[in-house]
């Protein structure tokens, strides 16, 4: 019973979102002749685990806060309910970052053996960033996603750190024509978070997590939400037409349901509607770049 309530609180969910950019910058390495099963598997793994702890970190930021309450729209989190205790989930923040450092630390050995030592470097201070980023959104007094700053870190970590990260651990060297594909994993990425605060817009403003979505309101949400999933066909396509091949327009398919997803976006007029959509746009997200993979082999 209790590893089904552990299930719940990392929520399994979110994975494959997490997931999107590192198959986008794994079939691009192996477009261009790269493989490395340690490397791919390492930098999996350590995705997963960076999730992992931010979603227990956000689970423990919001319960203690308070903004989890029963007034919360989206599903009840373990802290909120009980299930798991807020000592509980301290220490399985702790051991879930400890666990994603260390990860990290055999991707960069593994992955970092002919880079420079800067690189190597970098990519350490990569790595701590990535469980601050992971720790700091909803926990302490400054959590920058009660700021209003959770969309620039989501497009910057699960785009460009994702996609372009991942690359040059495989291949040695950073290709800028993959920015394209990041961008547009990012701005997806962003997408699923926005529909997450337009579903818990109410209650985020009256607990005081000030959101983008609860700083500029419902129907500007709705319009930026257009405009990310408009701007990522942009950058995705611009993407495609720089690496043509004709198999890989089955990329583009997700699209489709993203364009519909968002005629119903706006005709959605109560908040817990949105919450179906969050998985449609992430599934499509991972989507995208498995079928980016998918079309390799097609070549």
């Amino acid at each position: 019973m209790k590893m089904k309530v552990w299930l719940e609180a990392f929520r399994l969910r979110t994975l494959p979102l997490s997931l999107s950019g590192i198959v986008v910058g794994v079939a691009a390495a192996g477009m261009n002749g790269f493989w490395d099963g340690k490397v791919i598997g390492l930098a999996l793994l350590t995705t997963v685990l960076f999730q992992i702890v931010s979603n227990l970190a956000n689970d423990l930021g919001d319960g203690l806060k308070g903004t989890d309450n029963d007034e919360r729209v989206g599903p009840t989190r373990t802290i909120q309910s009980g299930k798991i205790s807020v000592k509980q989930m301290k220490i399985a923040v702790l051991l879930g970052s400890l666990l994603s450092l260390l990860s990290a630390s055999f991707l960069i050995y593994f992955g970092g053996k002919s880079l420079p030592a800067n690189i190597s470097l970098f990519y350490i201070f990569l790595a701590v960033s990535c469980v601050l980023a992971a720790l700091l959104y909803t926990l302490g007094k400054k959590a920058y996603g009660y700021l209003g700053l959770g969309d620039f870190f989501v497009f910057i970590f699960f785009g460009l750190v994702s996609v372009l990260g991942v690359y040059p651990l495989l291949t040695k060297q950073l290709d800028l024509k993959l920015m394209p594909a990041a961008v547009a994993i990012g701005l997806l990425s962003v997408a699923v978070l926005n529909l997450n605060n337009m579903r818990d817009r109410v209650n985020d403003e009256q607990s005081g997590k000030k959101t983008l979505v609860v700083r500029i309101g419902g129907m500007q949400a709705k319009r930026y939400h257009t405009a990310l999933i408009i701007s990522a066909l942009g950058s995705w396509s611009l993407f495609s037409m720089w690496n043509f091949f004709p198999a890989i327009l089955l990329s583009l398919l997700p699209f489709a349901l993203l364009f519909i997803h968002l005629m119903k976006v706006w005709k959605i007029k109560e908040e817990r509607l949105y919450d179906p959509h969050l998985k449609l746009v992430a599934l499509s997200t991972f989507a995208i770049a498995v079928l980016y993979l998918l079309s390799l082999s097609l070549k």
